[in-house]
């Protein structure tokens, strides 16, 4: 079994792709940022009075990331409790590893039962975001 899922539950991708995509038991996240569904605001951004990004609150992000992930996982009939592999992006390792990592921590208490990670710095992402994640969980047939 193969699928695509999208949901109005989590903010609509920046491009022509799905929210996740089935493959058998995998299903695979595209790129997951932090906008807020419907409004597309981005948490923890802020701006000076030419409307310029000056300053952004990882923490705040990272906790809307993750509930986007949630809602997509959920909308494709899988649970917070299936991710097996994530892959974080950073646009500020150095700066903003520390809180994501903490943040990170209180999603996944428990690191024996927590999904693999891989975390890059890169220099951009295509909207002035901080953060995006790329995910694959594991749907068990019922």
């Amino acid at each position: 079994m193969s699928g695509s899922t999208s949901t109005d539950a989590a903010p609509a991708p920046v491009g022509a792709y799905p929210h996740a995509r089935r493959a058998g038991e995998l299903l695979f996240l595209s790129g997951i940022g932090p906008r807020t569904p419907g409004s597309n605001a981005i948490p923890g951004n802020v701006h000076d009075a030419d409307g310029k990004l000056v300053d952004h609150d990882i923490a705040a992000q990272a906790r809307q990331v993750f509930a986007n992930v949630r809602a997509v996982l959920e909308a494709s009939g899988a649970r917070w409790e299936e991710l097996v592999d994530v892959t974080v992006f950073l646009t500020d390792m150095a700066r903003d590893f520390k809180a994501y990592n903490a943040v990170w921590a209180e999603y996944f208490p428990d690191p024996a039962a927590a999904p693999c990670r891989t975390t890059l710095g890169i220099t951009a992402l295509p909207t002035p975001i901080a953060i995006e994640l790329k995910c694959i969980a594991r749907i068990r047939s019922a």
